[in-house]
């Protein structure tokens, strides 16, 4: 079967771009809104960027009625955000923080999570995730017919749960992926775990 994209609706193209970029990690971002009500979103147009600056990108649309998701207006609007690995045990209360609320309702409360403090931030982390960067709006760029918005965050810190990471006898810090547990999404309403964990090393 070949796909020409150019004969394909949007909604086509996304539903096959989500089906065939696989695994694709998820961020679970959480932003505040003006009333200081947190709101908590999982993304999955994802991925790091750059490490000099410590750059993530985080692509979101727009809401079915056709205005702008909260997360984008309450990163725009106040210049930081939180993002959350999380990992598979979470995965139900992560795809009810997805459903569409009035702007200024919070997703937090809503699903019964709970946060602390994210030393050395402004804004908390969610309980449960083992990884959780804090980042502050590098800039966001609009693309395409659609206006999606490309937003790139700077990571100013990062929290990992100590039960996740190995310290080497060199020092270098090793993060376990297995420990970590993350989903990975796929098409639909799919989910992947990371079953089995190769390591091949680089060619010198």
């Amino acid at each position: 079967m070949l796909l020409d994209f150019s004969t394909l609706s949007k909604s086509a193209v996304y539903h096959t771009l989500t089906q065939v970029v696989i695994p694709r990690p998820v961020a679970w971002v959480l932003s505040e809104h003006e009333n200081g009500e947190l709101n908590l979103a999982p993304f999955s147009y994802f991925a790091p960027v750059c490490s000099e600056p410590p750059l993530i990108m985080i692509s979101v649309g727009y809401k079915p009625d056709g205005t702008p998701k909260d997360t984008c207006v309450n990163i725009q609007e106040r210049g930081h955000f939180v993002v959350h690995i999380a990992s598979s045990d979470l995965a139900g209360v992560m795809t009810q923080t997805s459903a569409v609320l009035p702007a200024g309702e919070s997703e937090v409360s809503k699903s019964g999570l709970e946060t602390t403090d994210f030393e050395g931030f402004s804004l908390p982390r969610v309980l449960g995730p083992s990884v959780a960067m804090a980042c502050t709006c590098y800039k966001i760029d609009t693309i395409g017919p659609g206006n999606q918005n490309l937003i790139f965050g700077q990571v100013e810190r990062v929290w990992v749960d100590d039960q996740v990471v190995e310290v080497s006898d060199s020092g270098r810090i090793n993060i376990g992926a297995k420990a970590i547990d993350p989903l990975g999404r796929m098409g639909g309403g799919e989910y992947s775990t990371l079953g089995e964990v190769i390591d091949i090393p680089r060619p010198k």
